[in-house]
């Protein structure tokens, strides 16, 4: 476990009997702690300058430890970021060992990992940061040497005298290498020289996961821990009007049942005692206005906000005059409900709160947010809160910068608590109590030219906003939409907030994730319209865009495009998310109203690969999510409350049911974009369109029902 120290960079140097070197990674706006439910503004935007620092460790005894102030929930950047810096550093890849940072902003900035940005943020900085310290170890071995710099190079863990054929390995060097200042820049490689970046390598992680040392949010066990399920109310925003705690404290191992400021806890001497005591709770709750809202309700709302004046969220020629002169007119609505996160590890925080200080084991996505909702909660300065970050099992959005409840509820409890205290959520309250991904509704118009071709699009969204305003418009809501590469000569998009009781927030490609749906199947329909090919249509559209355009063709051709074997079918869709250029061809069969989808075959141009191991399982995995997004995910409402628990009525897809997902990456050396969240948003409108073409009927509602398949 990563404890957060105070040292000076002096003493945390002289602390270390070898060579230490911190790094900027620049950023353009610094990323500021923010309440509970309301995510920076800027959470997606480059980090700023300055922050977060990180760095290399090279000990005396050949170890090479890299400090990532990423947080590793199964994708990779800790390994992916490692793999950046052992480029440029030219060590021993055998030797390196990774920790994940601990949370201090003096050394790391503002740490979070959220938006597919752990890779594209680090690219640039941790290379320099490895090639100054290799400059650093190159220069101190020409001091012994007593050799000029020009006649030493790095390779593998060692400086060279290329004159003499002596070496000396970073081990020996470290310590004189700590004494020298630390160069404003040294030369990058050229990527046809990387040997490390590119590479296939295995996981840093994977050995402690697999042996069971890796230590997840539910590992933690600090001496004297006690254990804690908390009862919230069902309906949204209501609050605890009283209750009776007599039955609770007759439990076996149950210390005490206390209030937090929305809600009632049980502590006791194990998580299964405090989940009986929970049962025997009696309370009764002022539901508020919530109690009234249904899924029906939301729709409704979501319709009348459409036929309201809009924001402009994005506007080319004049859609207006572009539909009036069209040969022909198509309009159609589409719609995807809410959907909870539902990692395998549910929510849980550890905290041990004392007079003056506390000590928080957390698996979280934002470690410097994490932090500070704690230091307010117990009324402390951030500094005096240490902060151990475990492993995530799973997070898809749930543990990052506006959905810290879990944190925050775990801080008050351990506030009345006088021993550490672990908060553990169940999977029924994990699905019922979440920040979910928004609701959406769309009213989508297109119009033909005389040839038959797409030359207007319009859409009216209706959705809640993740708190992105701008002139109206909340610019993640509408992605997937306002940023379509198509080339319409008019087009408009407008956004019509519509927020609602439920908690929403960001969700894996958020916006895209059911916008592109939207966008795709119109796409096609307009195609159909026209009696055009659906790829030749996306290849018209593409002009402006010639790496979507290259995957598409990519695609499109090792599926056999037109060609799908006898009683299956074909359907396609393209679009970015998360700075990757994506294409996907799904190939169904529907047998007795049963869909199966056989095969997924993906066109990916991320830029410059790092591992392509780690994101081959990233582009696949992306897929996986989407098509349970596609055919199982939805979280519905009657009187406030969710009427979704467990996996038996909260489904995901199954081993069973998942297709063979053939990936081919476009080789690149442009900079590296994300990849976590940039395939799960095609996925859906490629099974959507390739039902159409299977039965002739549209899917314009998610999740995929079975009178779509008749």
């Amino acid at each position: 476990m990563q404890t957060s120290v105070n040292l000076s960079r002096r003493g945390f140097l002289g602390a270390t009997g070898g060579l230490v070197l911190g790094f900027i990674i620049p950023e353009k706006n610094r990323l500021e702690a923010q309440a509970i439910g309301q995510p920076p503004s800027n959470m997606f935007d480059p980090p700023p300058p300055g922050h977060p620092n990180a760095y290399i460790r090279i000990g005396t005894d050949e170890s090479v430890t890299f400090l990532i102030p990423k947080a590793e929930m199964g994708q990779g950047p800790t390994t992916a970021c490692s793999q950046m810096l052992a480029e440029e550093l030219e060590c021993d890849w055998a030797k390196v060992r990774m920790e994940i940072a601990p949370v201090n902003p003096a050394l790391y900035g503002h740490q979070t990992t959220v938006g597919s940005m752990a890779v594209r943020t680090t690219w640039d900085p941790l290379r320099q940061a490895g090639a100054q310290a290799r400059q650093m170890l190159v220069q101190a071995a020409a001091q012994r040497w007593k050799v000029s710099p020009a006649q030493c190079r790095a390779a593998n863990g060692f400086v060279l005298n290329t004159s003499t054929s002596a070496r000396l390995s970073y081990g020996t060097l470290a310590a004189d290498a700590a004494k020298l200042p630390v160069p404003a820049t040294a030369g990058l490689k050229n990527a046809k020289d990387y040997r490390i970046i590119g590479k296939p390598l295995k996981r840093l992680d994977t050995r402690d996961k697999v042996t069971g040392r890796a230590q997840f949010g539910l590992d933690a066990r600090p001496q004297g821990l006690v254990y804690a399920v908390v009862e919230r109310c069902p309906v949204f925003g209501g609050k605890v009007a009283s209750f009776d705690a007599s039955k609770a404290k007759t439990v076996p191992g149950v210390k005490d049942v206390i209030k937090t400021s929305q809600a009632v806890a049980v502590i006791a001497d194990s998580t299964w005692a405090a989940m009986q005591g929970r049962k025997a709770l009696s309370v009764t709750w002022n539901e508020g206005a919530g109690a009234q809202v249904s899924s029906a309700s939301i729709r409704s709302m979501f319709v009348a906000r459409t036929k309201e004046k809009g924001a402009v969220a994005r506007k080319e020629g004049d859609a207006a005059a572009g539909l009036a002169k069209a040969s022909k007119r198509m309009e159609a609505v589409y719609e995807a409900p809410f959907v909870s996160h539902s990692p395998m590890e549910p929510m849980n925080c550890t905290i041990h709160a004392r007079q003056g200080s506390a000590e928080v084991w957390a698996p979280t996505q934002s470690m410097t947010t994490s932090r500070k909702v704690v230091a307010d909660a117990l009324g402390l300065a951030p500094e005096k809160v240490e902060f151990h970050t475990l492993f995530c099992g799973g997070g898809f959005g749930r543990r990052g910068e506006g959905e810290l409840d879990y944190v925050l509820e775990a801080a008050e409890v351990a506030k009345q608590v006088n021993a550490p205290v672990k908060v553990t959520w169940t999977r029924e309250d994990d699905t019922q109590h979440d920040y979910y991904k928004p609701a959406s509704y769309v009213e989508l118009a297109g119009g033909l030219d005389a040839q038959g071709w797409p030359s207007v699009l319009t859409a009216k969204i209706a959705t809640p906003s993740f708190a992105f305003l701008r002139d109206g418009v909340d610019a993640i809501a509408v992605l997937g939409l306002s940023d379509l590469a198509y080339a319409f000569p008019d087009m408009q998009v407008d956004y019509h907030m519509a927020n609602t009781i439920v908690p929403v927030s960001f969700w894996r490609a958020p916006g895209n994730n059911h916008n592109t749906f939207f966008a795709e199947s119109f796409i096609d329909e307009l195609a159909a319209a026209g009696g055009k090919d659906p790829v030749e249509v996306r290849r018209r559209l593409l002009v402006k865009s010639p790496r979507l355009l290259n995957v598409l063709n990519l695609a499109a051709e090792k599926a056999n495009w037109g060609k799908a074997p006898a009683g299956r079918f074909q359907g396609v869709a393209v679009g970015t998310a998360a700075g990757a250029f994506v294409a996907q061809v799904a190939e169904i069969s529907i047998a007795k109203g049963k869909l199966r989808v056989h095969k997924v075959v993906c066109g990916f141009d991320c830029g410059q690969v790092i591992n392509p191991g780690i994101l081959r399982q990233q582009i696949a995995g992306g897929i996986m999510f989407g098509l349970s997004q596609a055919l199982k995910s939805e979280i519905t409402l009657e009187r406030g409350r969710v009427q979704q628990g467990n996996f038996n009525t909260n489904d995901q897809l199954r081993i069973d049911e998942a297709p063979e997902v053939e990936i081919h990456i476009v080789p690149s050396t442009e900079r590296p974009s994300g990849a976590g969240e940039a395939t799960n948003p095609q996925v859906l409108p490629a099974v959507a369109n390739a039902i159409f073409a299977a039965t002739g009927k549209r899917v314009r509602k998610l999740p995929i029902r079975a009178a779509n398949l008749a």
